[in-house]
């Protein structure tokens, strides 16, 4: 999973929308240009914004692609999402509260008889797009809280397809290599660990020994903890290829249970 590139592309969203806001202020507030464009750096790139942005035209597209964004990282926000967007079809009347995104796509206004005085016109789906835009803007600090967990359930799916694999072999009587690859989870995991717990890992090939010591000094396990992975990294040592002697299944068998046990309760 290329968890930067969903970020980029939610960023990519926001700026969007962010442009589509500015056309609908400029469309009905004119005077407020000048102030908008000191906001940017370049006023060429405000021109461009305003030449390339037409709201009609554009907001359908960035609508279904924000609304799957908030379905995907803030469901319960989606009805509210939908909602700013949807006209309620049993409303008594049309009225700035009950005007939606929707009504402005369809020109609709409303004016009083005779006097033709504007009663509600498109400048009410104004605070109703502004705050669509704030959702999908409040995703961007869900999205970098939620990383973690992202990464944590990848790289546990990939943990348990790897430790399946190492069962495997071990059943075919491929024994060295079913604790060679349970030795390449258990190590990895504990990188892992040490890197949720911000503890800086200076030497360049660490081992299983070396990430099980730092977590102890970390005071992330304690002693107990410290020797079944130090056992656990022995098991995996048996597997060496340098070794002359062939690892037992039992042991192998062992080595594998502890590594899946180690996966799920250390984090």
């Amino acid at each position: 999973m290329n968890l930067e590139k969903y970020k980029k592309d939610l960023e990519s969203l926001i700026k969007k929308g962010e442009g589509l806001y500015i056309g609908m202020l400029v469309e009905y507030f004119p005077e407020q240009k000048e102030a908008l464009k000191k906001k940017y750096k370049k006023k060429a790139d405000f021109d461009e914004v305003l030449k390339k942005i037409n709201f009609r035209n554009n907001y359908q597209s960035w609508y279904s692609e924000a609304l799957e964004a908030v379905r995907q990282l803030l469901p319960s926000r989606s009805d509210d999402f939908q909602g700013y967007y949807r006209s309620d079809k049993k409303r008594k009347e049309i009225s700035v509260a009950t005007y939606r995104i929707e009504d402005f796509l369809e020109g609709l206004n409303t004016t009083r008889n005779f006097t033709g005085e504007v009663i509600v016109d498109g400048k009410a789906a104004i605070p109703k797009f502004e705050q669509q835009l704030n959702i999908l803007k409040s995703l961007l600090q869900r999205f970098e809280s939620s990383l973690f967990d992202i990464r944590q359930l990848v790289q546990a799916d990939v943990f348990d397809n790897e430790l399946e694999v190492a069962d495997e072999l071990l059943k075919k009587g491929f024994v060295r290599a079913a604790g060679a690859v349970a030795g390449v989870v258990l190590e990895g995991h504990l990188q892992t660990v040490c890197d949720n717990h911000q503890i800086k890992v200076s030497k360049k090939n660490a081992s299983i020994s070396d990430y099980n010591d730092l977590l102890k000094n970390g005071g992330v396990i304690d002693t107990s903890d410290w020797r079944k992975i130090q056992h656990l990294g022995d098991l995996r040592n048996t597997c060496d290829h340098k070794k002359k002697v062939d690892p037992k299944k039992e042991d192998i068998e062992e080595l594998i249970a502890g590594v899946r046990k180690i996966s799920k309760t250390l984090f």
